[in-house]
């Protein structure tokens, strides 16, 4: 009987977790990121299974993502945030996506499109690892006012960024 008691218990919390099942994505599939350097040259690397944000609130991005981060926020302090399948709360959840342009086969530039859904400017510090450096390096970015999207634009051929610092004024 107890085995019996143990089995329906497990498959109610099973179920449960099946069923109600977050929104929340924690980790990125592997996947081969392959970027255009110039007309003869290209730089490929294997991405492994990995963390979007890789500590607390420390998001990690590489050109091609596309990506729902949903925050929570008391007062003007971003308190958490999480990557999300779907932006089923538009109210707070920011929305990026990181690419490359590239024109007859050549680097154009590299963008990165951040939406701000706060009634306040958002925001946030970068670093970015380029082709060619061997370490990463600090970039400015220009603060997003509310209800608004902004677009970075650099001419480097950016293997990944890393934003943190995230806050609201």
């Amino acid at each position: 009987m107890n085995k019996i008691k143990f089995l329906l218990c497990f498959l109610t919390i099973l179920i449960s977790k099946i069923c109600f099942a977050q929104n929340g994505i924690e980790y990125r599939g592997a996947f081969t990121l392959k970027l255009t350097v110039d007309s003869l040259k290209f730089y490929e690397q294997d991405v492994s299974y990995s963390k979007y944000f890789v500590k607390d609130n420390v998001l990690q991005i590489y050109p091609g993502e596309h990506l729902f981060i949903e925050a929570d926020v008391v007062g003007n302090e971003i308190k958490s945030m999480k990557v999300v399948k779907e932006n089923l709360n538009p109210s707070k959840t920011i929305e990026l996506e990181f690419h490359q342009e590239t024109n007859d086969r050549n680097h154009e530039r590299m963008i990165l499109k951040v939406s701000n859904p706060f009634d306040k400017e958002l925001n946030y510090d970068a670093m970015m690892f380029v082709v060619g450096m061997s370490s990463w390096m600090k970039t400015s970015i220009i603060p997003i006012p509310p209800k608004l999207m902004n677009f970075e634009l650099w001419n480097d051929v950016i293997i990944t960024l890393v934003l943190d610092n995230w806050r609201l004024k």
